[in-house]
């Protein structure tokens, strides 16, 4: 079992996998941050001054009675509310890295198409045939 194990492991598309997968978290963690801290404050600017992730529905009072100022008193005081300043933040993230791996797959497919397009040099004959072409080179001196 302890073989088998090592054999999937040692597999190229397992290790390119995980390999994909640490720089995929990595990359998100990256985008994540330029969302929260490059994007949405000019967004928040332009809508009043105010933190893009603290909107939110108030569904329910929590045990201390509102207004809450962020969504972090709100919760805090235990308070129900629908945060959709937050989703927003996420589908934004989501469009960024969709959009950034959508750009990285159609360059490696472009480099794929000129690698196809690149005629590959024939095969050089079989020695057969340049021994024969040379004895018929040879019979039409002589």
């Amino acid at each position: 079992m302890l073989r088998e194990f090592k054999e999937f492991i040692q597999r190229g598309n397992v290790l390119d996998m995980a390999i994909g997968i640490v720089i995929g978290a990595a990359f998100g963690a990256v985008v994540k941050s330029f969302v929260a801290n490059v994007l949405m404050p000019p967004i928040g600017l332009l809508l009043g001054g105010t933190d893009f992730a603290n909107f939110f529905v108030l569904l329910k009072e929590g045990a201390q009675p509102g207004p809450y100022p962020t969504l972090k008193a709100a919760q805090e005081a235990g308070a129900t509310v629908l945060a959709w300043g937050v989703w927003v933040n996420e589908v934004i993230n989501f469009l960024i890295i969709a959009f950034a791996i959508f750009l990285i797959v159609k360059a490696v497919n472009h480099m794929r198409k000129k690698e196809e397009a690149a005629p590959a040099e024939p095969p050089p004959p079989p020695e057969e045939v340049v021994l024969l072409r040379e004895i018929r080179d040879a019979l039409k001196k002589g």
